[in-house]
């Protein structure tokens, strides 16, 4: 009897060792942020994440769109805030990988009639999002870090269509960041012309799975949000390797 108690307690602890080495070692490095989002914010965990699913994995977007235009305003002082909210600066942005893989899709599809992609912004560590709650607090303009948004689980992409031959953008009828009636997807106060080109990027995007944002004609994000976590993880370090 008692060698049994003593066999159950062994299974018992070498079941917790187990769960604490696997699935408990994503729990243990989550950090439970002050807006009460938990947030994976080291690359340990990250590629814990990773080497169980491989669709968490975050691949910078000119691995598979080497043609894609970037013009990332939150790392100059280009956007609404009139800062550099990416310190350090990059020159890189990600996706997770299945909105990554339809973005190349949505590329290819563009580049067969001699249009391309510019991409605003992508993945954004949460620490900024928060940096801009506490800036603007007003979720028409910014995501309530108590969510956590689409850019910070690297779901959500702002982009617009570019001409091939001419470098240059669409006409979509205001800018970037534009927080008016006019950037709404619905808006139709506009030449037939402007409404074709937004048209041309909702039709393509959803087509290959993306879902438009209604406030912002450049927004569109990936489906199944819930299935991602939060990230904060440096543009620098999603860089590297995963081991």
């Amino acid at each position: 009897m008692i060698y049994k108690i003593a066999l159950q307690r062994n299974i018992l602890l070498l079941l917790m060792l187990i769960f604490f080495h696997h699935g408990g070692l994503i729990a243990q490095e989550t950090d439970i942020k002050r807006y009460g989002v938990a947030v994976i914010d080291n690359l340990s965990a990250y590629h814990a994440q990773v080497k169980a699913d491989s669709s968490k994995k975050m691949v910078e977007l000119r691995t598979l769109l080497p043609a894609v235009r970037y013009d990332l305003r939150y790392a100059t002082a280009n956007n609404f805030m009139h800062r550099r909210m990416y310190i350090p600066p990059t020159r890189h942005t990600f996706l997770r990988a299945p909105a990554a893989q339809a973005l190349a899709a949505v590329q290819k599809e563009l580049g067969m009639q001699g249009y391309g992609l510019k991409i605003f912004d992508a993945y954004r560590p949460y620490s900024v999002t928060v940096s801009f709650w506490e800036l603007v607090k007003d979720e028409r303009y910014v995501a309530n870090p108590s969510k956590g948004s689409g850019h910070n689980r690297g779901l959500a992409v702002d982009l617009t269509i570019v001409d091939l031959k001419t470098g240059q953008e669409l006409d979509m009828g205001t800018g970037f960041d534009n927080f008016t009636d006019s950037a709404h997807q619905g808006f139709s106060s506009l030449p037939a012309a402007v409404l074709k080109n937004r048209e041309l990027l909702k039709t393509t995007m959803q087509k290959h799975g993306f879902t438009p944002l209604e406030t912002e004609w450049w927004h569109y994000y990936w489906p199944n949000d819930k299935n991602y976590e939060v990230l904060d993880i440096p543009f620098a370090a999603l860089r590297k390797p995963i081991k």
